[in-house]
């Protein structure tokens, strides 16, 4: 099992008392293990939380706030993923926006990559301007 070290795990229990909207909507459906898989929240894991953790499959599950894109936030979360790959972990980062819209598809999408399905790239992201393909 993947730890961390003490102020990582008081860290994490603190998470776990002010969890955000779309993490406690999250919650509420991973708890019921979906598809028989079982995750933990706000798991430490070396210097890191990560929102969820399915230790079966090596899986963190990022839920990314409008935050995640300012400042100099988007290099640390690829630093933060480049480290769980490193301990052979995958990450799927989900924007909070996705979670708030359609709880069920993001359950959906989480549970398909759990299971190998295919690629945890996250979402494909918003449509394309008008006249351009994917």
């Amino acid at each position: 099992m993947l730890h961390g070290p003490k102020s990582t795990q008081t860290r994490s229990a603190n998470f776990r008392q002010n969890m955000s909207l779309p993490e406690v909507l999250l919650w509420q459906e991973l708890r019921k293990r979906p598809a028989g898989l079982r995750f933990r929240r706000q798991h430490p894991a070396g210097p890191y939380s990560l929102d969820f953790f399915c230790p079966r499959h090596r899986l963190a599950v990022e839920i990314d706030g409008e935050a995640h894109s300012r400042g100099d936030q988007p290099a640390r979360d690829i630093q933060r993923d480049a480290w769980l790959r490193a301990q052979n972990l995958a990450t799927l980062r989900i924007p909070a926006a996705e979670v708030l819209d359609d709880v069920e598809a993001v359950l959906h999408h989480i549970i398909t990559c759990a299971r190998g399905d295919y690629p945890s790239t996250g979402f494909a992201g918003p449509p394309p301007p008008p006249g351009e393909d994917r």
